[in-house]
């Protein structure tokens, strides 16, 4: 286990949504992937990369068979009598399952990572350059990479026999500076819980805004920290999505032996 200024680390596993794009008709973490199910890579990712000494999951409410999976995955993970985990029922959003888990963070813990069971085949090095930068006194980092296509901002317009359903740029940002976040991200655990504090304020409109936990601490004033990212933290949404990580779990190529 890696030792990390700040205290022991704590790594968050959203794992509550609902998969309703990718059409299996169960959640999202439970679409199987590679034969096993999409959060057992997860699983299996945080552990192998080592930086924990406690885990928690938040899953859907009531959904006993991903309990028994995270069960399961405890038992075979190999970590240690010392790692702590615990499985929360989620919430009705992200934020919402990231409170219920932060709820249970140990108290002697200084720093957690919150991770999207959606991206399963992270590597190692991404867990490993977040904690990095936690450790040189950041109280944010996400890890990201630089985005390959040009980025338009539209409004919506209507063109005479087209109508209404097509939409005019208003910008384009500049490409250089656009970044494409992934997870996991690391934060002081204090700065997160003032982060979500904060959420609780906000009405339906502003907190339907957030999309992240960066946003919720750049919010609050603090400055977040961006490290590489990696090619294969590929978020699984769609069908086309699934099919992409199945074919990164074959061949000489596979996020097990080599990071891209």
């Amino acid at each position: 286990m890696n030792e990390q200024v700040g205290g022991p680390c704590a790594v968050v596993i959203v794992a509550a949504g609902s998969g309703q794009r990718l059409g299996h008709g169960i959640p999202k973490a439970r679409v199987p992937l590679g034969g096993e199910p999409m959060l057992a890579h997860a699983i299996r990712g945080v552990v192998k990369a080592g930086i924990a000494t406690q885990i928690c999951i938040a899953v859907p409410q009531d959904d006993a068979a991903m309990v028994e999976i995270c069960h399961q995955l405890a038992a075979e993970s190999g970590a240690g009598p010392d790692m702590v985990w615990n499985v929360v029922d989620g919430g009705t959003d992200r934020s919402d399952s990231v409170r219920a888990a932060l709820a249970v963070i140990d108290s002697g813990v200084g720093t957690v990572l919150v991770h999207d069971a959606a991206r399963p085949l992270t590597p190692s090095g991404v867990f490993d350059r977040v904690v990095a930068a936690l450790r040189d006194g950041a109280k944010a980092v996400i890890p990201a990479l630089a985005v390959a296509d040009t980025i338009k901002t539209v409004t919506p317009a209507e063109l005479p026999a087209t109508g209404a359903g097509v939409e005019k740029v208003s910008g384009t940002p500049v490409r250089h500076l656009l970044r494409a976040v992934q997870t996991p991200q690391g934060f002081e655990l204090d700065t997160l819980r003032r982060a979500h504090a904060y959420a609780l304020t906000l009405d339906a409109a502003a907190a339907a805004q957030i999309t992240d936990d960066a946003m919720l601490v750049e919010a609050i004033g603090e400055d977040v920290y961006v490290v590489q990212g990696s090619t294969h933290s590929l978020k699984i949404t769609t069908p086309m999505d699934l099919l992409l990580g199945e074919a990164m779990l074959q061949g000489p190529l596979r996020p097990r032996w080599v990071e891209g």
